[in-house]
């Protein structure tokens, strides 16, 4: 969608190509109140701003439509959609596969939520050594690094859903 479009668009057409990026309700009602925007600049810088800080529970309720990394996300939605061509430059060897699904567990097991990277762009090796590290930190340590991650995919679904 161009800018132009975006800034144009009923509230709830702005709020549905706002949601696949990050289902946060009040992250989605900030940008769209706070139209027009006078450049995909503006428009970045605002969102990025608007992310800080998520709640634990924010954070949570948009983890709900994230897979597990190095599995397919299921369905024909939008978020659905992202994350497959996100996560579809990983590596899928048995080998590679088994331990992204150990660490996972072992992520879910230690936070009680899914472990939560920005695929795009980083190779499954990557992935899996930032898992392993992080698997070190307290809870503290790791709800930030969360809220980063879903910041930083939020911004890039963004990026790609409105042209300058």
């Amino acid at each position: 969608m161009k800018l132009t479009q975006f800034n144009t668009s009923s509230p709830a057409e702005a709020a549905a190509l706002l949601r696949p990026c990050v289902d946060i309700p009040r992250w989605v009602d900030d940008i769209v109140v706070a139209r027009p925007f006078a450049s995909q600049t503006a428009l970045i810088e605002y969102a990025e701003t608007a992310a800080e800080p998520w709640t634990e529970a924010e954070i949570d309720g948009a983890l709900a439509h994230h897979p597990r990394i190095g599995e397919r996300a299921e369905g024909s939605s939008k978020e659905s959609e992202l994350s497959r061509g996100e996560q579809s430059g990983l590596e899928s060897s048995d080998e590679m596969t088994e331990q992204l699904a150990a660490g996972n567990l072992d992520y879910d097991q230690k936070f009680g939520r899914v472990f939560l990277i920005r695929a795009a762009g980083r190779s499954s090796e990557e992935i899996l050594a930032s898992l392993r590290e992080r698997l070190s930190h307290t809870p503290d340590q790791e709800l930030p690094v969360i809220a980063g991650q879903l910041r930083e995919i939020a911004i890039l679904r963004l990026k790609g859903a409105i042209d300058a």
